[in-house]
């Protein structure tokens, strides 16, 4: 294996990722406020500060008074220099939102789509044509949009070009530039997973944690992993399915075809399964939606009247979550792990407690004692401010401002 050596040119493009994410997640802010938050010394921060000036990324805002001489200058993201677009495709939808380089959302639409519709022309399609109404919708041009991120429910891989999607979608390289063609703008693609902590990186957590992992709780599971600041990929881009290690030896069949995943317990279908273990006859065990059983179940556990079957299958449901974590927190050792995803909205509030003492009482050691789990604070639609970032990322290197390696930019 061959490790390539870092440049000054490397160096100097960690630092301004650096000073933009400050920059990003102060809203306004000073050079020397920069400069704290950062380390960096006052003089690279002029310098970085000036340089993104120069670039339209970054703009002055108006003075505030210093006390003694000159005002103080503000600075923040220069909102109006283009607009970057999130799109977050699942099975059964396609969010669309507009943000600008400040990732302040400007506007969002959501298409339902017929998830029984799988053939490639029709999805892209789909796609397409709810971009193109987008941004008919805002009058934006299509020259103001600096870039597309993508997310869809897959596992995106390079260097091979193919991405195998979640179940029956399975796209290739000529699919993939199909996508391309059609959206017409530079575009990236990355998985939820990817995307969710990118903006738990920029936005949330990662603006005080070194080391994070992000769990997405839904449909399905899986985990975003942060180490020392930058997202792990692994070598095809798929590090983080977490969803699919081992959690049961022989346990339940898992839709990826293994049997005892962490999916098959705590995605939304396996909590449900839960459900009818626990009481089969129960009037949730039959809830034909996905999301009206989360709700419904939600909504059970918060009532007056406890339901002894829902408080069961919330408490499995949280011992699992506990347990799964303790191996991923051992493995990992991050500082801090988030919970996110629309099963979290809903049952965050029952399964936070329980499953953050069952990883520490399972974790190895010491491995789960210092580590923080949390529900994830980062607003709006993770996936699309996600994978928005990713794009805007990549327009920086292009422009030639960043370094940074992302992957599959089509």
């Amino acid at each position: 294996m061959v490790v390539s050596r870092r440049t000054s040119r490397d160096i100097r493009s960690d630092s301004r990722v650096e000073v933009l994410h400050a920059v990003l997640s102060a809203g306004q802010t000073t050079r020397n406020g920069v400069a704290r938050s950062t380390g960096l010394s006052p003089a690279t921060v002029a310098t970085i500060v000036g340089e993104l000036i120069d670039e339209g990324i970054v703009a002055e805002t108006r003075g505030i008074a210093g006390g003694i001489g000159r005002p103080t200058a503000l600075i923040g993201m220069n909102g109006e220099r283009g607009r970057v677009i999130g799109v977050d495709v699942a099975e059964t939808y396609v969010r669309i939102v507009l943000f600008d380089i400040a990732l302040t959302q400007l506007a969002s639409t959501v298409t339902e789509r017929d998830e029984n519709v799988l053939d490639p022309a029709s999805v892209v399609e789909e796609i397409g044509g709810a971009l193109d109404r987008m941004l008919v919708q805002e009058g934006i041009s299509r020259d103001d949009v600096l870039g597309v991120g993508l997310s869809l429910p897959a596992l995106v891989q390079e260097p091979s070009g193919v991405s195998v999607l979640v179940p029956n979608w399975t796209w290739h390289s000529v699919e993939l530039e199909q996508l391309r063609t059609r959206i017409g703008l530079p575009l990236v693609i990355e998985n939820p997973l990817k995307a969710m902590v990118a903006a738990e990186l920029w936005l949330g957590r990662g603006r005080s944690a070194a080391s994070l992992v992000t769990v997405n709780l839904g449909t399905g599971v899986g985990a975003g992993i942060v180490l020392e600041g930058r997202i792990l990929r692994g070598a095809t881009n798929s590090a983080g399915e977490w969803g699919h290690s081992l959690l049961l030896l022989d346990g339940r069949r898992c839709r990826c075809g293994r049997n005892g995943c962490v999916e098959a317990y705590i995605g939304a279908p396996g909590i449900q399964q839960t459900l009818r273990e626990i009481a089969q006859d129960h009037p949730l065990a039959d809830v034909a939606l996905q999301a009206d059983f989360i709700a419904a179940l939600a909504a059970a556990a918060n009532a007056a009247d406890p339901d002894p079957a829902v408080a069961e299958t919330l408490d499995r449901t949280a011992y699992y979550l506990g347990s799964a974590l303790a191996d991923l927190v051992a493995i990992v050792n991050p500082d801090v792990v988030t919970l996110t995803g629309w099963t979290t909205w809903s049952l965050g509030s029952h399964l936070l407690e329980p499953a953050r003492r069952h990883l520490r009482e399972q974790s190895p050691g010491h491995a789960g004692g210092d580590v923080e789990l949390v529900v994830s604070t980062v607003s709006g639609n993770p996936v699309a401010t996600g994978v928005a970032l990713i794009a805007l990322e990549r327009f920086l290197v292009d422009a030639g401002l960043l370094t940074t390696h992302i992957p599959v930019a089509l």
